[in-house]
Order: C-alpha cells, then structure tokens, then sequence
C-alpha cells in the first residue's frame, strides 16, 4: 500500500522566526495520523534551524533543490551531502521554477536525482506541462518523456527512493487547478510508464503526487483518485489552517 505524502514547498518565503512558528502550529495541529506522511521544504537559510523542532516528530525535513556535484567552485550551490548534514531526507528536483527560471533541463533533473539518491536523500521528481502544450494535445507525451529522462539509468531497487510530482505548469500558483479527473489520467500515464520501464510491481509501488494550486477545497477530490498518492502544496503550506486541512484530507 502506498503512504500518501503530503508535502509543503515554502520556495522563496518565511524568515527564521516565521518558519519556527509554522513549525510549530502544524506540530500543535498534526494528531496521530499513521496513514500518510508530512513534509515541509523550507529554504536552504532555515533548514538548520527547524532540524531540531522536527527531530523526533512526524513531519520530516527536506530541501526545494540541490545540485549535483559533490563539492567545488559552484559558488551559490548545495551539495547533496551538506542536505543529509543539515538533516534532510527528501529534496524536490525539476521543480518547473528551476526548470524555467533557472535553466535546469532533462538532463540537469537526471544528474541532480542520481547525486540525491547517492548519499541516501529521497527525491520529488517533478514533472509537468505547460498550457500551450497541453492545448496543443501533448501534454502527456511531454510528461511522460520527462519521466523517462528523468529515470534514465536508475535502478528499480533506487525507485523504491523516488517520488514522482505531477505539477502541470499552468495551475501552480495561478488558482487554477487540473479537474480530478485530468490529474488521474495524467497520474495513470506516468504509471504506466513506470510499468514500462520497471514492471507492474515497481510501477504500483511508486507514489506520485500532485500539485499545481493544492488547497483545502479541492484535497479531498484529488486525493480519492486511485493514482493520486499525495500533494505537493506551495502557496497553501504557507499557513498552518491551510496546509492542516490538506494533511488532514478525508
């Protein structure tokens, strides 16, 4: 059975204080769920700070990127092993912002999973089309080639690691949000795919979120379709009201 994961994606928001108290509130607000996973990815700048308040409690840390080298003259980058160091387990990889603001390409997204999966971190694998794509009709031929160069060269033993995020550019951040239905049929593609390339039982193992606009009034549609395995929630992470209902999705 596939452990729903529920994840919050800050980007470029929250100082020290205001993570810590985020933290805090969704701690106080949590309960005892067993059935599904909490998440939170704040910026680089307070990973080490919230390390202590989410050590030994349900919700585990992770990172919004990471680069792929091990160290060296890549000044502004991260390695993977200083995300382990600092106490993360998951780190998001192809996020359409970095994808299109910072240039990250199939490719990039690859190397960046392998360097991930390497010193033991579970990547979110991100994937996702945009309008015009998905206007034209391409949107899963798109998705799905993004999946399997994302794959490329990685194990079924490492997929039991990764997380799949389908994230269809037009409905992140714009209130728009895929109906239920599209994102099932998107989410049955990509495993489809995974069957593919790994065969039935790695492809029913493999949990794929979805996000693009995740609030409390659509959680509960998107999460009773059979191949939606969780959410990975920007804006509505941000408050802990918010992202508690989406945790606490019926």
């Amino acid at each position: 059975m596939r452990i729903p994961l529920l994840a919050g994606n800050w980007k470029m928001h929250k100082t020290l204080s205001e993570g810590s108290a985020l933290v805090e509130e969704l701690l106080a607000g949590l309960g005892n769920h067993t059935d599904r996973e909490v998440l939170v990815c704040p910026p680089y700048t307070a990973l080490a700070a919230l390390r202590p308040l989410l050590e030994n409690t349900p919700i585990a840390l992770g990172a919004q990127d990471v680069y792929f080298e091990k160290q060296g003259a890549f000044t502004g980058a991260i390695a993977p092993a200083m995300l382990v160091d600092v106490g993360c387990r998951y780190v998001i990889v192809g996020h359409s912002e970095r994808r299109e603001v910072f240039g990250d390409d199939d490719a990039t997204v690859n190397r960046k999973l392998h360097a991930a999966l390497e010193v033991g971190l579970r990547p979110i694998m991100c994937v996702g089309e945009s309008k015009p794509q998905r206007d034209a009709g391409q949107a899963e031929a798109i998705v799905t080639a993004q999946v399997r160069a994302g794959l490329h060269q990685v194990s079924a033993a490492q997929m039991a690691d990764v997380v799949i995020a389908y994230e269809p550019i037009w409905a992140i951040g714009t209130g728009d949000t895929a109906t239920a239905a599209d994102a099932q049929a998107m989410h049955a593609a990509i495993r489809a795919t995974l069957n593919e390339l790994y065969g039935q039982d790695v492809a029913e193992s493999v949990r794929i979120q979805y996000g693009g606009s995740v609030k409390p009034d659509n959680v509960d549609e998107l999460m009773a379709q059979p191949d939606i395995d969780g959410a990975l929630v920007g804006g509505a992470s941000l408050k802990a009201e918010s992202f508690l209902r989406i945790i606490h999705f019926q």
